[in-house]
């Protein structure tokens, strides 16, 4: 047999994996954060932190800018508060004055601190939403707590063309708190732009009005802001879960709801004369 009959060797078999080629096991494992339930708890962890921080952050704002004013006790307030007092009273009239005191009595004292906590609270207990009444009853209690320590922490004076009666500690504004509180704590419950608008628009009218009446300096009403915000966030990190449960629970009841009632408005098939029926 000469060379050109001698069968061809067969080429050897490429290996199959990069594990046959390299002898080592290259099967990647999969860590515990990249399991289901691991992203999830990691990703609720992430939805908690930040409301911690920006809550954290809008009290040490807030700190910081009484801590400001107490280190200008020399003076009453700073060169922007005074201007904004003497912009403000300009516009002093009737109508204003309507206006500033029906938000004095809406902000504060037994309409602000007990009627209106309580009248949203039962509204949501009567929307089968007993979660969100806590959380709003828990930062409105919150904020209320956090202004009283900063108002005797700090002990600024309220301006001198004051026209209704206040209690002592001019820094913050617990009307502003409390306003700003409500805000976010219903843009949380209920998440719709026109509730955020409204939320801010109440907020900003109230500052508004605690400043036409000399009970505030306009640094005052920030601080307030910054105070009413932290609360309304450090609570939401608090109960994020439950609410969260309690909103998709009633989400589906809603639905369900709304299918039943969309199937019983249905109108039968009419009956066919041909066949009797």
């Amino acid at each position: 047999m000469t060379e050109r009959d001698e069968p061809a060797t067969p080429p050897a078999e490429a290996p199959d994996t990069a594990q046959e080629a390299t002898g080592h096991d290259l099967t990647p494992t999969v860590s515990d954060d990249l399991r289901p339930e691991q992203r999830e708890a990691k990703a609720q962890r992430l939805g908690r932190r930040i409301p911690v921080v920006s809550g954290i952050s809008a009290v040490i704002a807030a700190a910081l800018l009484g801590l400001l004013v107490t280190v200008r006790s020399g003076e009453l307030a700073f060169e922007f508060d005074e201007e904004w007092a003497e912009d403000v009273l300009e516009f002093r009239g009737p109508i204003g004055d309507v206006f500033s005191f029906f938000m004095n009595g809406l902000g504060g004292g037994i309409v602000g601190v007990f009627v209106v906590p309580i009248a949203v609270a039962s509204a949501l207990l009567i929307a089968r939403r007993p979660w969100a009444a806590l959380y709003f009853v828990a930062a409105s209690a919150v904020s209320a707590g956090v202004v009283q320590l900063l108002k005797n922490l700090f002990g600024r004076a309220r301006p001198e063309d004051i026209i209704v009666l206040s209690d002592f500690g001019s820094f913050p504004s617990g009307h502003v708190a409390n306003a700003a509180t409500i805000a976010v704590t219903i843009g949380i419950i209920v998440p719709y732009t026109w509730v955020w608008v409204l939320g801010g628009a109440y907020t900003l009218l109230m500052a508004v009005s605690r400043t036409y009446l000399g009970a505030h300096w306009l640094s005052d009403t920030i601080g307030g802001i910054l105070v009413g915000v932290a609360a309304a966030l450090l609570m939401w990190a608090a109960f994020a879960a439950p609410l969260e449960r309690e909103r998709l629970q009633r989400l589906t009841e809603v639905s369900a709801r709304n299918a039943a009632r969309a199937q019983a408005h249905v109108t039968p098939p009419a009956r066919s004369r041909d066949t009797g029926e």
